[in-house]
């Protein structure tokens, strides 16, 4: 099946609009090129009226401009595409539904978090509008020509899968096996109809564009096609290769004679639009040459020749640089012979004569029928892109000591058990009773491997070798090579003597290597050879003085090289017409020899650029069409002018006009190079996008220089900071080419550079590194195979698959155990972390062992080996092994003297100190271990670091010691900051928000590190921290209770709103719905509230969950419960929704809560009667459930509503059963309070509702000696009265009544209170039976009226 990235991403041709028809001579511009057939045509006023041809309809889907619209008017077309992306198997193309919901997902996710999606389109030069994730839709729109050039480009190379690909699956996609990895994939469907359309628009909204005619010539217009009748979309290009314009039907020669306006219209009227890249291409600013170079040319003549042309036509040469010949004489073609341009360099079979030849002229005989072999016309040319882009041994050798872990093996590991493990030793790995058979079998090879070790031990470790290029090898023998002499300013230049051996040097009839410094502008050649001259002024004077003594001495080719270094000089100097006469000269010197090809080309080439720069019209129409020809048909010229750029491009417009793919694609191969060899390699990115899509359209899958060609367009990628299209270089280039060792360790190299994971490698590598195994033969080094294997391992493991990781570990070990050295017990060291990680402590144990019992291992390995061990023992358990062996690893570090060891093990020991819970020796083994961290440069442990002081922060807090617990986390935070470490960051802050939290709450600064952590989950990408986080933060800003503060807990809420509806978590979703209205309830705006409370309902009986119905019923009205207005609203929360899912659920404890809310609040709004009932069924299931807390509560609020009730006796009986159940003895003040306030309660309810005195004043006194015992004397002061007006005024007795009134005025006189009332109002109220009077037997003393006494 064809290859998705070529099946769906065609460049597409677009059509341009319906040309004019008519004009006036004034309005009217024509300009023809012969050679390149562009003409130019702009309408008059009255053409754009014109009727449309054959009555044509606008085309569907797509409708016409209103009457009064401006033709052309950006309404007619579309001004947005879309991007279907769909879920493919690779091979098959058939949807993958399971790829696809995960696409979803991440399309939910992203479209209420948009930045990410639209810096990524950003980089493909696309503007996003919306994504539609229901609809796996991504929207987007274009405001510029060039950012739709881009974007199509993008699209025709693959790039817009890929990035989309990397921007949409998780890290796990890429770390499937290669099977999996091969089955499915992300593809981007576009409607290439809407985007012809798109490219149209925009293309007329910018002026001018270009049309391929009938009649084969492209010619510029500025009215869209249909004008006055609406939109006529130009029907697209038949039967071209990708990217490219199909010839029209006519294949004869353009008739060159001058053609009516009528005519020109007409053929503009069925033109063809040219794609994005030609229309760029023709848009540069027009040469003076235009119009005057070249002769008639045969346009359908679209390939490369080579080999051998006969004449066809006798040809007189016009000067000794062109060739004479006659009819049927065969020329041989010297390079290659371009179409498109009027001569080519060939050399007469016959005579020998070398020089121009007009292709007009000759038949030639042979044609390239291969896209490469007309791109490059030797190897040197075809290098080119492995050698921009080689790697090294040392840059082997750096990447795979980054991505193998070399960590883990030449520096201690730091053991980072979790905090619940240090706390809860005896849930500790324990050593099981046998091993699983995969582990046996695996201490099985590890024995084996250190029995092969020992064998070899002694030999000597032979280096590793990549087979790829030395540090040295950086460029070819012949740009090294020096020129044999040098002159010196010292010397007499007018001496022939003294410049003899410089003389007979430049002389030289042919090319030599010591050349290429002269003529190649990047190498600094005159600076060789002419290295004691400081001012080029007075380098150009020696040199004139050997021009005159090389003229004198009739040697003609050190004259012309003596010439051209002059020329140069004066371009440099901006003295370009002095330059023109030292070239001219130079080529006079020549007599049109071409023994020195190389010098040949840099004349033609330097002395064009200076008649485009002077706009020498004539002389341009002479010399820029040959130096073209030696440009594209020299192989392995040099480049000697910056302007050779601008000949290239007008070769490359030749080639558009001629529609020719291969001389297209040499003139892109061409200004590629030079823009690289100029430093300016941005400037080479359309040239190297374009020649890499004619390369796909000639269907060459074999060759190997497209896989270099993309490595280094992802290298100028990432240059320009687009590591997204880096990464989708990358990519296409391993799908798309076959690969190599180098260019799968440079794309593992180019995929770290371009992704933000400092501290983890990216999953993506895994590919190109199983890539780089398959290149490896049987020949390789098992030393490749063990650092491959190596990466793979450390690359899983840094991705949480620590089962996989330790298989290829285990590859990684037998692959290194044929090399024999200390490889291989690195190797073993890591494997043992590996099986700690994956909790195989036993195992990792006997492979730490087995290394250090076969002493193969050096002393630093010896100390890793010590340091891994002491953890494997701590993880099973024995902990005086395991000291023993943190000891013997310190003794090795202090010996070596490596501090961040000594750090590491201390850390270490001081964390074994806390796990069997000897916290003042962990505390100072801890601090041991900061002063030597704080003594090393953060950047080499801040991660370790960050880990020993949150430790130290830990056992500070634990101890009570909170500030110096805050100093700690805040140093940890600080480090982790400096840093950049995300994990390390988001570890610190959370430990700083959970102290300001519980420890030392502090609102405040809580709120300031929530947020710090909700930045960090962002970068990191973890949504469900992120709505966890948003909610809390909410929390908190709620808690603070103001206006303000309501306002900012209200956005973060719908905030985390967004990013649960997003996650699709329903519970959360409903929960967000409801704090939202709680907060406008708070608020106060109060028609906001039901409305997100009917949402949250709806979100919670969406899930089909009664348990989540009922918690989110019961909250909703928690709201008005708590709330200080519209509290009746409880009430049909609790009483018709909550409670009936809480019987329905069986939920007691639900029910028994609900029944009390519902009693309190029934009984605050007067429903007294109804609250009844639920009071009963509070008592009823307190009863059953055995709760004898709520029991006495229930108890009490039935007393409660009997006695507002009136009912006297049963206010008692249920007040007597809720004292029954206290507890005794008295336990807390708050017990011995409640014994008053019932006490009392009963005594009014005989006094005043019963009416019975002698029974109430029993109740009073328990009551008073309940106060007494609780200390409280307002209490016993409002006692003693009550029993004194009962003795004074019922009981009549007036010893008892005298003692209460002094008791109750010596308290009234602490108290400072003046005057007491003994028999409240309400009391009588209530008593109406009460007499209002003083006894019969007297009054008491100090009473006034009314049952009053006055205090002093």
């Amino acid at each position: 099946m064809k290859d998705p990235a070529e099946a769906v991403t065609e460049e597409p041709t677009l059509r341009a609009a319906a040309g004019p028809s008519g004009g006036s001579g004034g309005d009217k511009v024509q300009r023809e090129a012969v050679s390149s057939s562009v003409s130019w045509v702009r309408a008059g006023p009255e053409e754009a009226q014109a009727p449309g041809r054959d009555g044509a309809a606008p085309h569907p889907g797509v409708s016409p401009p209103a009457s009064g619209t401006p033709p052309g008017q950006k309404g007619a077309y579309p001004t947005d595409l879309t991007l279907q992306l769909l879920a493919v198997r690779r091979k098959s193309g058939r949807p993958d539904p399971g790829l696809q919901q995960v696409l979803r997902a991440r399309l939910r996710l992203l479209e209420n978090d948009s930045w990410e999606v639209a810096r990524t389109l950003g980089e493909l030069s696309a503007r996003l509008l919306s994504i539609h994730s229901d609809q796996d839709r991504i929207v987007v729109t274009f405001k510029t020509f060039e950012e739709i050039w881009k974007f199509s480009t993008y699209h025709a190379l693959g790039f817009t899968h890929h990035c989309l690909e990397n921007l949409l699956v998780d890290q796990a996609f890429w770390l499937l096996s290669p099977a999996e990895d091969e089955e499915t994939t992300i593809r981007v469907l576009v409607d290439e109809q809407a985007l012809r359309l798109t490219h149209e628009s925009l293309l007329i909204q910018e002026g001018p564009f270009f049309v391929l005619c009938p009649d084969h010539h492209v010619r510029a217009t500025t009215v869209p096609q249909g004008a006055g009748r609406g939109h006529q979309p130009l029907r697209p290009a038949s039967g071209a290769p990708q990217g490219e314009t199909a010839p029209a039907s006519d294949s004869s020669a353009p008739d060159l004679s001058p053609i009516s306006i009528s005519g020109e219209v007409a053929a503009v009227a069925a033109a063809e639009p040219l794609i994005p890249f030609h229309q760029w291409a023709l848009r540069v600013t027009r040469d003076p040459f235009d119009d005057s170079v070249g002769g008639p040319m045969t346009p359908d003549v679209q390939l490369m020749a080579v080999g051998l042309a006969s004449a066809v036509a006798d040809y007189q040469g016009l000067g000794p640089e062109e060739m004479t010949f006659q009819s049927g004489d065969l020329i041989e073609i010297l390079g290659a012979q371009v179409p498109c341009l009027p001569w080519f360099l060939g050399q007469h079979v016959s005579s020998g004569q070398v020089g121009f030849v007009r292709t007009s002229l000759v038949h030639v005989q042979g044609h390239v029928s291969e896209l490469e072999r007309a791109v490059f016309l030797s190897e040197e040319e075809r290098a080119f892109f492995s050698r921009e882009g080689r790697f090294t041994e040392e840059d082997a050798g750096r990447l795979l000591r980054r991505t193998a872990g070399a960590g883990v093996c030449a520096a201690y590991s730091l053991d980072r058990l979790g905090e619940a493990e240090v706390e809860q030793p005896e849930e500790q790995e324990m050593p099981p009773p046998g091993l699983h058979p995969e582990q046996r079998e695996t201490l099985k090879k590890v024995k084996n491997i250190l029995e092969q070790c020992k064998s070899c031990h002694s030999c000597p470790e032979k280096p590793v070798s990549w087979g790829l290029h030395t540090g040295s090898s950086g460029g070819s023998s012949s740009d090294s090579e020096e020129p044999p002499c040098c002159l010196d300013v010292e010397d007499d230049w007018a001496d022939p003597e003294a410049l003899g051996p410089l003389l007979r040097f430049l002389d030289t009839p042919g090319y030599e290597a010591g050349f290429r410094g002269l003529y190649d502008l990047s190498l600094p050649g005159l600076s060789t050879v002419f290295g004691g001259f400081t001012d080029e002024e007075e380098l150009a004077g020696c040199l004139a003085q050997a021009r005159g003594v090389a003229k004198k001495a009739d040697l003609p080719m050190a004259l012309a090289r003596l010439c051209f270094l002059l020329g140069r000089l004066c371009v440099r100097k901006l003295k370009l017409s002095q330059a023109r006469v030292y070239f001219e000269e130079a080529l006079g010197a020549l007599g049109g020899h071409f023994s020195d090809l190389f010098l040949v080309v840099a004349l033609y080439a330097n002395l064009a650029a200076v008649h485009l720069k002077q706009k020498n019209r004539e002389k341009c129409g002479q010399v820029v069409p040959k130096a073209c020809a030696l440009l594209l048909g020299t192989p392995g010229h040099v480049c000697s002018t910056e302007a050779e750029a601008e000949l290239l491009k007008h070769a490359l417009r030749r080639a558009v006009g001629g529609r020719s793919p291969q001389a297209e694609a040499r003139a892109c191969f061409l200004l590629a190079r030079h823009q690289v060899r100029l430093k300016q390699p941005e400037a080479a990115l359309p040239f190297l996008e374009r020649l890499l899509l004619l390369h796909g359209a000639a269907g060459a899958p074999d060759a190997a220089w497209p896989a270099d060609c993309y490595l280094l367009l992802a290298d100028l990628y990432s240059r320009k900071c687009l590591p997204h299209l880096a990464l989708s270089c990358v990519r296409v280039a391993s799908l798309r080419t076959p690969g190599s060792l180098a260019s799968s360790l440079r794309s593992v190299d180019l995929v770290l550079q371009n992704t933000p994971q400092p501290h983890r490698l990216p999953a993506q590598i895994a590919h190109y590194l199983r890539r780089a195994l398959a290149c490896l033969g049987a020949s390789s080094g098992p030393g490749l195979h063990g650092a491959l294997y190596a990466s793979l391992a450390q690359l899983h493991s840094c991705h949480g698959q620590q089962g996989p990781a330790i298989a290829f570990m285990t590859q990684a070990v037998a692959a290194a155990a044929q090399t024999g050295g200390h490889l291989v017990v690195d190797y073993l060291a890591a494997l043992a972390w590996l099986h700690m990680l994956h909790g195989q402590s036993p195992v990792a144990l006997d492979i730490l062992e087995s290394a250090l019992g076969a002493a193969v291992a050096s002393v630093g390995q010896e100390g890793v080996i010590t340091n891994l061990k002491a953890i494997a023992l701590k993880r099973t358990g024995r902990t005086r092994q395991a000291a023993e062996a943190y000891h013997r690893a310190l003794s090795i570090a202090k010996g070596l003297g490596q501090l961040r060891n000594q750090a590491v093990v201390l850390a270490n020991f001081g964390a074994l100190c806390l796990w069997v819970g000897a916290g003042g020796l962990a505390q100072h083994y801890l601090l041991e271990a900061v002063k030597l961290f704080s003594r090393l440069p953060s950047g080499e442990c801040g991660g370790d670091f960050t880990q020993v002081l949150l430790q130290l922060g830990h056992l500070y807090t634990r101890r009570g010691l909170a500030q110096q617990g805050k100093c700690y986390y805040e140093w940890a935070f600080l480090v982790a900051v400096e840093t950049d470490h995300l994990e390390s960051q988001l570890h610190a802050v959370q430990r700083l928000c959970h102290f300001y939290s519980t420890v030392r709450p502090r609102k405040a600064q809580c709120v300031a590190y929530h947020e710090f952590q909700l930045s960090l989950a962002r970068r990191v990408a973890d949504k469900v921290l992120e709505g966890q986080l948003l909610e809390t933060i909410s929390q908190l800003y709620l808690s603070l209770g103001t206006e303000r503060a309501y306002k900012s807990a209200l956005d973060y809420t719908k905030r985390s709103l967004g990013m649960f509806i997003d996650l699709q978590k329903k519970d959360k979703e409903a929960y967000a719905w409801l704090q939202a209205g709680k907060i406008y309830y708070l608020l106060q705006q109060n028609e906001l509230v039901d409305l997100y409370i009917q949402v949250a309902q709806n979100a919670a009986l969406y899930t089909g969950d009664p348990n989540l119905g009922l918690a989110l019923f019961e909250a909703a009205g928690d709201i008005f419960f708590n709330g200080a207005w519209e509290r009746e609203k409880a009430v049909s929360f609790y009483r018709d929704r909550a409670l009936p899912l809480a019987v329905t659920t069986r939920n007691q404890e639900a029910e028994l809560r609900l029944s009390n809310k519902l009693v309190a609040l029934l009984a605050e709004l007067g429903m007294r009667q109804e609250g009844l009932e639920f009071a009963h069924m509070a008592l009823a299931l307190s009863i059953s459930l055995g709760d004898r807390l709520n029991e006495r509560v229930a108890y009490h609020r039935l007393a409660g509503l009997h006695q507002r009730l009136g009912h006297g006796e049963l206010a008692e009986h249920f007040y007597l059963k809720a004292l029954s159940l206290c507890s005794s003895p008295l336990e807390f003040a708050e017990e011995t309070l409640y014994y008053v306030k019932v006490y009392l309660a009963l005594g009014d309810i005989i006094f005043y509702d019963l009416k019975d005195p002698f029974d109430a004043a029993g109740y009073y006194q328990l009551a008073l000696a309940a106060a007494v015992d609780l200390g409280d004397k307002t209490a016993q002061m409002k006692l003693y009265a009550r029993l004194a007006t009962i003795h004074h005024n019922f009981l009549l007795d007036r010893e008892k009544s005298l003692f209460f009134y002094q008791k109750a005025r010596t308290f009234a006189s602490e108290l400072n209170i003046r005057r007491v009332n003994l028999a409240p109002q309400r009391c009588w109220g209530r008593a109406p039976w009460l007499a209002s009077g003083p006894p019969t037997s007297g009054p008491v003393p100090g009473v006034g009226p009314g049952g009053s006494f006055s205090g002093k």
